[in-house]
């Protein structure tokens, strides 16, 4: 089954209540892990940093927006608590190394690597001498780029998976990037995933089609939210129709169809198929044109459909009424 990861990342605004919500909200949707980003303002920032998009009116510099909405490590401890007790896994970025030590200490199973850190190899060391997997998002990475970050990683015996992720915000059709999750299989032969910002439910189902393995996409109460990637983000009905789709999706590459093996079908085929028969009345020693022919359910009850080539041209040795069926009895 593929694995779901619904982002928080900054939609909670530094409110603890307000992130408790949502993985509550989420846990409800079945996804299979939450994700934060930890960023300490300090450790990965400076006044020096600009906005990604100019959103707040209430912060002068980026630096001050990561302090406003950073949590305490016992904040931390609580949202990864609440995550252990509605049974979804508490995932996050680490955008520091002393993000990376904060994790340590709560417990993570794995690291997520946002786009903007997969060639910082400061903080992948920090993150591969943990031991412990990682999934990298490839936004803004060229695959010259990654070959030199699968290299460090392979060496340090990292496990690791790659999202095709296209860093726009949102994210249109035509930057989708569909195709690069067959390209990232077959030049890695790693579990690929996705990872969206379209705000639309069919680009991970689409994704999950493609047999992308994991998923991720931004969530949100609402599109009408404040931040920075609300307009980037599926709201709660949304995921809970994405998981239920994507479930299904994945129950089908479960269950490959042999097209060679169509034996279950032998009761339909004898209902659906037909037999041949005339549209007309027909003497005795007259000759079948194709003009003469009907076909009509059910099968087995005249002769083949699908051989209708053999009777043209065919004398009948019996009259037929209009809609009789034609058996081979009926020919000379």
């Amino acid at each position: 089954m593929a694995f779901i990861i619904a982002e928080i990342g900054q939609a909670h605004e530094g409110s603890l209540g307000m992130a408790l919500s949502y993985i509550r909200a989420l846990a409800e949707t079945g996804v299979d892990a939450v994700k934060f980003q930890v960023h300490i303002a300090e450790a990965e920032s400076s006044e020096f940093e600009p906005f990604r998009i100019k959103f707040s009116q209430q912060d002068k510099t980026r630096f001050d927006y990561w302090k406003r909405i950073s949590f305490t490590e016992e904040e931390w401890r609580l949202l990864k608590n609440e995550c252990d007790k509605n049974k979804v896994e508490f995932l996050a970025s680490p955008f520091s190394n002393e993000a990376v030590d904060l994790l340590e200490r709560l417990g993570v199973n794995q690291y997520k690597i946002g786009s903007g850190e997969v060639n910082n190899f400061l903080l992948l060391q920090k993150i591969a001498d943990t031991g412990k997997p990682v999934i990298l998002s490839s936004g803004m990475s060229s695959f010259s780029e990654l070959d030199d970050t699968v290299q460090f990683l392979s060496e340090k015996k990292v496990a690791y998976s790659i999202l095709q992720c296209t860093t726009a915000y949102p994210t249109k059709p035509w930057e989708y990037g569909l195709n690069v999750i067959a390209e990232l299989k077959e030049r890695y032969n790693v579990p690929i995933g996705y990872s969206d910002h379209s705000a639309k439910v069919e680009t991970c189902i689409a994704a999950a089609a493609l047999g992308a393995s994991i998923l991720e996409f931004h969530a949100i109460f609402s599109r009408k939210s404040f931040g920075p990637d609300a307009t980037s983000s599926l709201e709660m009905d949304e995921i809970s129709q994405l998981v239920n789709s994507v479930r299904n999706i994945n129950i089908a590459w479960q269950h490959p169809v042999d097209k060679n093996d169509n034996s279950k079908f032998k009761g339909l085929k004898s209902i659906f198929e037909k037999s041949l028969a005339v549209n007309k009345e027909l003497p005795k020693g007259h000759l079948l044109s194709f003009d003469d022919l009907e076909t009509k359910k059910p099968k087995g009850y005249g002769i083949e459909a699908s051989k209708f080539e053999s009777v043209v041209g065919k004398k009948i040795k019996t009259s037929l009424k209009k809609w009789d069926f034609l058996k081979e009895d009926d020919l000379e």
